[in-house]
């Protein structure tokens, strides 16, 4: 049989055109492919940034829950402002689920009446208490007082001359508010450093807070007084073997002279003075203190 030349051609040209299409069409099933994969990766990407943005919203709100719980005394709630306990406790990096050992809470267990409950379900919040501390009558009757916050709370007694906290290496935070400067009387915080660093975990963050001496004042006057030198702070936790990782100014306060006959003590919360002068210390507010985190390498 004989085909035209016009025939064959029109025959050639559907082939090509129908090689064309299918060409097409596997471009575009490739592209869709490609796009798909490309989506998962990005909702799954997505989704891993949303999960980390949702745990930490998640470990700030119940900080802040803690903070603003209704347990905590009227008197301990007032002075927020001065404490700044979410700003701190968030410099120091505190999650739910750490071990944290905090250094004579004290009768009104300021910080444990926001730890305990912010630790209760998922880490661990330890009291360490002097010995013989007679204020630590009123913290364990607080504790007793409320099984639901302070139930799994563990309290240790050490002695201030030969300190122990613990297992070596077991805790993720070891604070301390406003007690370095009595330690440091007689250099008793040698032995108190050295016995932090022990039950640190590598890594574990040792957070220090406490009133700052002007530098006018000598070591054993600031003492006297109630304050300490933050550099005095930061080289003896460096001979123990901490490294500094940080400084902040939360906890500063520019409008406290340091200068009171009786020290810090006239100040808030104390007021040595009683009536003498009130107004005058208490537009002042609390000290001036300096907040450190160091980590044990």
């Amino acid at each position: 049989m004989k085909i035209k030349l016009s025939e064959a051609a029109g025959v050639f040209s559907r082939i090509r055109l129908s090689i064309i299409a299918a060409t097409i069409l596997s471009v575009l099933a490739l592209s869709v492919t490609t796009a798909n994969a490309e989506t998962k990766v990005s909702d799954k990407a997505g989704n891993e940034t949303k999960q980390q943005k949702s745990k930490g919203v998640t470990a700030d709100a119940q900080l802040k829950a803690a903070i603003e719980g209704n347990w905590r005394s009227k008197e301990n709630r007032a002075r927020d402002v001065y404490r700044h306990p979410f700003e701190t406790l968030s410099f120091f990096g505190v999650q739910p689920n750490s071990t944290v050992i905090e250094l004579i809470p004290s009768g009104g267990a300021w910080y444990a009446e926001i730890l305990a409950p912010y630790l209760r379900n998922a880490g661990h919040y330890i009291a360490a208490n002097a010995e013989g501390n007679p204020e630590d009558e009123g913290q364990a009757k607080k504790f007793a007082a409320d099984p639901a916050r302070f139930s799994k709370v563990k309290v240790l007694t050490f002695k201030g001359g030969a300190p122990n906290f613990g297992a070596d290496n077991s805790a993720d935070f070891f604070l301390t508010f406003r007690n370095v400067h009595n330690f440091a009387v007689d250099d008793k915080h040698v032995k108190l450093f050295e016995a932090i660093f022990k039950v640190l975990k590598k890594g574990g963050v040792f957070g220090v807070v406490d009133h700052r001496a002007a530098d006018s004042m000598s070591h054993e006057d600031a003492l006297k007084r109630g304050y300490i030198s933050e550099e005095f702070v930061i080289r003896e936790a460096e001979k123990a073997g901490f490294k500094l990782a940080a400084r902040s100014a939360i906890n500063n306060n520019a409008k406290d002279t340091k200068d009171y006959p009786n020290g810090v003590w006239s100040l808030p919360p104390s007021y040595a003075e009683r009536a003498k002068d009130l107004e005058k210390y208490a537009a002042i507010g609390e000290s001036d203190r300096f907040t450190l985190r160091f980590v044990k390498p």
